[in-house]
């Protein structure tokens, strides 16, 4: 803007001068800021007393420098490519050097720089080329073209599943179980439905049917299995990173004897990293695409989409956070899907927990995905959409960045307000066990007084909830501790379910005897796998208490809508961690090469392993008792000389009657 001197009429610009600061300029040339003439004086005591020729000579020299801000300003679009160019170019060497060198090494590297790369192509594709797919793709809207190609869809979806079922189920019939378990559970909650005519099949079948794709990409494709194996190990990794600070904090001895100083960590520590990524966008970003994928294909609605999709990273408390301001004017369909998505999954803070405990890392990962399409569809199910929704727009939903103002103060937030989980964790944990022991010791007091002995309620859940649990692909020998377990999640909490099947795990791998004394000490790898899958999400009794909670002091108005579908919803999440369980079961098949038993007994093994025992107990098996004479080896054992000697070490580690 320019300023004239009335009495001469001398304009000075920041353009003209080429100074940045008009004042300054104005000074220099013996005029003040309010366009009058400076007296002698004042000219004299500019630049500390210099004399005017010093001042003409001080204003040259400042000038190159004015000059170079000025054009550094003018081409700092040039400057900050060329910066990034280089960059780039850096990262490219480093990258080619890393796979060069070890390619193994560098997997990490590599995975993650095919998603950057995926994301860049993403963006520009979108830019530069959205507009014309846009127009390529709606001749498709013809509604005759749609559904002639519906129809085909699922017509050769339907054959491609009977053909699948009737190959893959030749081999292991026990997965007919698991797939006549989920059409169980569907009709159960379609018999429950509030509106059996307005259900949108569309939606139950599309999320049935992705649920089962993710499945076999995940458990049955090598390269989805051993990629989800991958990033379970590195989770695994990063997640050992609690020790470093936990140690520092509570000592070695504490950090790896008990368990607050063990799993609790791991929840500040996640939940500080969780808090980093929501500010940098990351969290947002991926939520947004899994709900546009799921919002596309089922053909529900923004904002439930969007806080059933944010529920695989967050918990059923900060899941509605993200749609807080459409809470208001939801239908009771979408608060009903809202809540199912919270009680279906598990958050990434407790996920990290759960790993902690031992449990495979992949399934719990795959569970908590697969459970995002199957809460929409079996919500949509129960509780089918009747009411005018004023979100049906193909936008979504936008979500912002966090509040924080730099990654530090994230960090902080994080990890703060991670502490009041970890309390919430531990406080529960010490009132749900104690209430448990109390209820047992009553129970086992009243079963002594009609000559019951070991009456608890573990023993009443394994007898009523062991059909339910045969169902879903358990063997029936099984059945009983997989049924403690269900009972456990859904009446207590998942903390104590997922710490029993931790310690069943670490029995079956320290190489304990399957039964002692008559009584099942583990489960086989499959029913492992099964139970993972059952027990990933927050459906029990006490998550009532905290769902209506945190929605109710968000809308508080509607507190009588949120009583009235909280326990329908409750049900709904505990079902779809029950058919994630039955897809675990259709679809999972022992991997990896079986132990050579000749080759293992052939070493020096002293210690009780998960292989030591399953050769040893082969060895048993295939071994001849004949009177006084030593015994002999039948099959693949015999003439072999290690056989008495393999014999002899099974014989020290284990009882058995050839051990006599």
């Amino acid at each position: 803007m320019e300023k004239t001197n009335g009495r001469e009429g001398i304009a000075l610009s920041t353009v003209e001068t080429g100074i940045e600061n008009p004042g300054l300029e104005l000074m220099e040339e013996g005029i003040n800021p309010e366009g009058t003439r400076k007296t002698e004086e004042q000219g004299h005591s500019l630049g500390d007393g210099l004399e005017p020729p010093t001042q003409q000579r001080y204003r040259r020299n400042l000038q190159p420098f004015t000059r170079a801000r000025s054009f550094c300003k003018t081409h700092a679009g040039l400057f900050k490519k060329i910066l990034l160019s280089l960059l780039c170019l850096a990262y490219a060497a480093y990258f080619l050097a890393a796979c060069i060198l070890n390619f193994h090494r560098a997997l990490a590297l590599f995975v993650l720089t095919c998603l950057v790369l995926l994301v860049l192509v993403h963006r520009f594709l979108k830019r530069f080329f959205g507009e014309k797919l846009t127009r390529c793709l709606k001749p498709l809207e013809n509604s005759c073209l749609k559904l002639w190609m519906k129809g085909v869809f699922v017509g050769v979806f339907l054959v491609g599943l009977i053909l699948w079922l009737v190959l893959d189920t030749a081999q292991r019939p026990e997965q007919l179980i698991s797939f006549t378990g989920i059409c169980m559970f569907t009709l159960i909650l379609f018999a429950c439905s509030r509106h059996h005519s307005a259900v949108s099949w569309r939606t139950v079948l599309w999320g049935l049917g992705l649920q089962f794709v993710f499945g076999i990409l995940v458990i049955r494709t090598d390269p989805g299995f051993n990629a989800f194996q991958w990033l379970g190990n590195q989770i695994q990794i990063f997640l050992n990173y609690t020790v470093a600070g936990s140690s520092f904090v509570f000592g070695d001895m504490l950090v790896k004897d008990i368990f607050a100083f063990q799993a609790l960590p791991i929840i500040l520590f996640f939940g500080c990293v969780m808090s980093i990524l929501y500010y940098l966008g990351f969290v947002q970003w991926v939520v947004q695409k899994i709900a546009w994928f799921l919002q596309i294909t089922m053909g529900t609605t923004a904002t439930e989409t969007l806080a059933v999709a944010g529920n695989i990273f967050v918990g059923m408390t900060e899941a509605p956070l993200l749609i807080r301001p459409y809470l208001a004017d939801m239908t009771l369909s979408e608060v009903h899907a809202v809540m199912t998505g919270g009680f279906a999954t598990i958050s990434g803070t407790v996920l990290g927990a759960f790993i902690s405990f031992g449990i495979d890392a992949s399934s719990l990962i795959s569970a908590s995905v697969m459970a995002a399409p199957s809460a929409l569809a079996l919500s949509k199910l129960v509780y089918p959409e009747v009411e005018e929704s004023k979100f049906k727009n193909k936008e979504g939903v936008k979500l912002p960045r966090g509040k924080e103002k730099s990654v530090l103060e994230a960090a902080s937030n994080g990890a703060t307000d991670a502490i009041g989980l970890a309390a919430n964790i531990a406080a529960n944990l010490i009132a749900f066990l104690a209430v448990l022991a109390f209820i047992n010791a009553a129970l086992s007091w009243l079963g002594e007084l009609v000559d019951i002995q070991g009456l608890t309620f573990q023993v009443i859940c394994s007898y009523i909830l062991r059909p339910m649990v045969f169902m879903m692909g358990v063997e029936w020998a099984d059945c009983p501790m997989v049924a403690e377990m269900v009972g456990i999640k859904f009446f207590t909490n998942e903390f104590v379910a997922y710490q029993q099947l931790s310690q069943y795990k670490n029995k079956r791998l320290s190489g304990v005897e399957e039964w002692i004394g008559g009584e099942k000490q583990w489960i086989s790898v499959r029913a492992e796998i099964i139970t993972t899958f059952s027990l990933c999400g927050f459906a029990n009794l006490s998550s009532i208490g905290i769902t209506l909670g945190g929605l109710t002091s968000m809308v508080p108005h509607r507190k009588s809508d949120l009583s009235k579908v909280v326990v329908s919803a409750l049900f709904t999440g505990a079902c779809v961690s029950l058919i994630s369980a039955c897809m675990a079961g259709i679809l999972y098949v022992p991997r990896g090469a079986e132990t050579d038993c000749l080759s293992f007994l052939n070493t020096s093994f002293t210690n009780r392993t998960y292989e030591t025992y399953v050769c040893c107990r082969e060895l048993f098996r295939s071994t001849s008792l004949n009177g006084t004479n030593p015994p002999s080896f039948p099959g693949p054992w015999e003439d072999k000389e290690f056989s008495a000697i393999a014999l002899a070490k099974c014989c020290d580690l284990y009882t058995n009657a050839v051990c006599a």
